[in-house]
Order: C-alpha cells, then structure tokens, then sequence
C-alpha cells in the first residue's frame, strides 16, 4: 500500500489531504497522513479577523483530528525538524504539555510519496528590534496572541478619561496590513456595545506603513486608489515611501531616525519560507527560501517529493514567480492530486499552469474592492461594494465546499449566519 505524507495543514494541504482520502483511502489504496503542528485550520486569508476578533477560531475552524476521521485520512500532530529523502523518512519535534511535560517523544514517519506545504512565514528582513517587539500574523496562535493584547488595552484604554489614543502601527501594505487596519477600527466600534463604554473608534489610531511608492503594490494602481481612499476616511494614516530601520519597546524608527509610538506594533511587511528548509540542505531555494519545483510540482532532483503552496518556488514563462496566495495553493493542489493519481497508473505527469483569477481587498463591513480577470481575454475588470464582498466571500465558500463537500458546506454557511445571529460579534476574551 502507497504511504503519502502531508506535511502543512493549509489551505492547499488540507484539500489536498481531503481530495486523496475521498480517491484513494476511502478504498484502502493508499495510507494517507496530514502532520501539521498546529491542531486545527483556519483559512489564512482570514487570520486578521481572527487577530481583531471578529472570527472565532473555537467556532470556525476545522479540527484536523475530527476532519481526518471523516475524510478516511490520518492526522498526526507535530512540527517538521527533520527530512532524509534517501530514506525516505521524516522527523517530527516532541510535543511537551504548557508545564513542560513530554507528551509525544520525537519520531519519525516514512513515505513513498512526500508532499511539502508548509506554507510561509512573516519576512523581517532582519530589522533590529523586530521579533522582539512586534506581532506576526502568521497562524491563528500568532493571530489570538495580537488578540489578547488588544483586547486588554481596550479594556485600558476604556477606563481612561481623557482622550490619548491607542496607537498601533502595521508595517506592510499588503492585503494583510490593509485589511486588518480596517478590521481593527470595526472592533473598536464594537466594543462600545459589550461594556467598553468607554472605548470606540475615535480612541484608535493606526498607522499603515509602507517601504514602497504605494499600498498594495502587486495589484493595479486603482485598486490601490480606492483602498487608499477608503482607509483614509476611516481615521487610518497611510505612511508610504517609509521604510522602517527599526523596533523598540516604543515603537518604530524610520530610515529617517524618526520614532513613530505605538503600544501595539504588527509586522506584515513580506513573507518567505520558513528557515529551517534552507538549513536542511536538501533543496534548491530562490531569494525567499521557496523550494524550487519542476513543472510538475516536483522538488527539483527529488522524484518523491511534490511541493505546493506559499513554500513552493515556480517560476513561470514570463519570468514571474506564482504568488504566495491562496488561489495559488489551491491551483497546486488539484495539480499535484491529479499527478498523484497520474503517478498511479503510470500516465504522464501534467504541467503546472497558474491562472490569476483577480485579487479582492476587503476593508471589514465598509468596503471591498479588486479586480477579476477575464479567463478567454486575458483583460481585467474592476468591482466594489456588494458585488466585490460577494465574490470575496465566495472564495472562502469554495475552499469549505473542498475541504467539506457540498452538501455539509452548505450547511456551514446556514450555521454560520445563524451564530451570527446568536453571538456576540466580537470575541471578548
């Protein structure tokens, strides 16, 4: 019987995992395992509502354990220290208990077939100060940390009588740093109706910082337009050209020497793969540590390991690198499951072809823009308002359809409306 690892319970790994139990352990073709480090999933386009807590991770993520049961997949939690690909096998960390206690002992798994997604994390650019001083956006533990912290300075902030602000600065313009600006001035709106009376969005400052010319700068210039616009109106000062040299206790200071203040600071400047896969010696990597693949999703000089999502390096004709998102992911994954399949009966192996279906900003519930491309033409077409939040949400639909079905996908978005009904629209502890 076929032994296929996964290792990254992402957006593409969990599909993935789902696709390849449905196909091939339903009927005991194969012995499929997730590992992943954490215990449950979240759709990482969501961790900013997670981290303003507008999303509750208790309520809607998957729990891989539960999820595997379901989908005739196995589960095994632990973190990736280790990799001989002669061998064939893989390492896994210890996992010890929040007093210390060994819980599981470090062990090893083996594979015929090993699929890398891993996915990718917050690039710092070794800025002085800033893994010390700063919050990351990387998992829901990273998100909930930024959570519990801003949800004790609004209980703070709430208490006090005069009129100081809480500052809190985001270095990047990207979609995360754009996004969860917008979502923290939402929650800070909110928290006025569950006994923070004394907090709201005019007691909240954020400042967006920006290295380059403009926010957004991997999407059309009106896009970056309208967001810029949006953010504005909302209370949010948009710093571009300010590169940051580095982080204190106090806050950050630019390449000018000035220091900007801020009791909370959010570093969602770039990303990369993570280091220990540049430590493994194993792979050929680009500048940000993503695993160089063949065209067909395959490790380059590794011919039983695939790669897929943020932590997968394939460069395309034009020279362009596929970027680390979600469609991305998602894209590889059917690719790398039909190759699997291929593999199998011994058909050629398809090529990855990546098709960018747009990009969509949401700005919590005051406004979505993007741009959808046209598949026949090539062209891209601007939305906003409802129509943008429609699609935006669709996409979230799509990936609980992949992972869930149809049917009890359905059935999740019917739950989550009436939760929202039901619950507080805030998560306050």
């Amino acid at each position: 019987m076929q032994t296929i690892l996964i290792v990254g319970g992402g957006a593409g790994g969990l599909e993935l995992a789902t696709r390849l139990g449905k196909k091939l352990g339903k009927s005991g073709q194969a012995h499929i395992t997730l590992v992943d480090k954490n215990t449950s999933h979240i759709w990482k386009p969501l961790l900013h509502e997670v981290a303003s807590g507008s999303l509750d991770t208790d309520t809607d993520g998957v729990i891989y354990s539960a999820h595997a049961a379901r989908h005739h997949y196995h589960f095994q939690h632990g973190e990736l220290i280790g990799l001989d690909a002669g061998q064939k096998h893989i390492r896994l960390a210890a996992i010890h208990t929040d007093a210390g206690e060994l819980l599981v002992a470090e062990r090893t798994l083996s594979y015929d077939t090993l699929v890398l997604a891993i996915g990718s994390v917050s690039n710092d650019f070794n800025t002085p100060g800033v893994s010390q001083h700063c919050y990351f956006l990387d998992s829901a533990p990273q998100a909930l940390r930024f959570h519990r912290a801003l949800m004790n300075n609004f209980v703070r902030f709430s208490q006090q009588n005069d009129d100081r602000a809480l500052n809190i600065a985001i270095v990047g313009g990207g979609a995360t740093g754009v996004e969860l600006a917008a979502e923290l001035y939402h929650v800070a709106a909110l928290a006025k109706r569950y006994g923070l009376s004394g907090m709201s969005a005019k007691k909240l400052k954020i400042h967006l910082l920006e290295a380059g010319p403009s926010i957004l700068p991997a999407l059309p210039k009106r896009i970056a337009d309208a967001v810029r616009k949006e953010l504005s109106l909302l209370g949010v000062e948009v710093r571009e050209n300010t590169k940051v040299s580095a982080a204190n206790a106090e806050g950050f200071i630019t390449a000018d020497d000035t220091l900007l203040n801020a009791e909370m600071m959010v570093w969602a400047a770039g990303v990369k793969a993570p280091d220990f896969i540049a430590k493994l010696g194993i792979f050929e990597l680009n500048r940000l540590q993503q695993i160089l693949v063949t065209p067909e999703l395959k490790a380059k000089g590794q011919e039983a390991i695939y790669v897929l999502g943020d932590c997968c390096g394939f460069q395309q004709q034009d020279g362009s690198w596929v970027p680390p998102r979600a469609q991305s992911a998602h894209q590889m994954a059917s690719l790398v499951g039909q190759n699997i399949l291929r593999q199998r009966r011994q058909k050629p192996l398809k090529a990855f072809v990546y098709k960018d279906h747009g990009s969509l900003v949401n700005l919590s519930r005051y406004s979505t823009v993007g741009n959808l491309m046209g598949n026949l033409t090539g062209n891209s077409m601007f939305i906003e308002g409802k129509l943008a939040r429609f699609v935006y949400m669709s996409l979230y639909r799509m990936h609980q359809i992949a992972i869930h079905g149809w049917w009890k996908g359905m059935l999740l978005v019917l739950v989550e409306k009436m939760n929202r009904a039901v619950r507080p629209k805030l998560k306050l502890h």
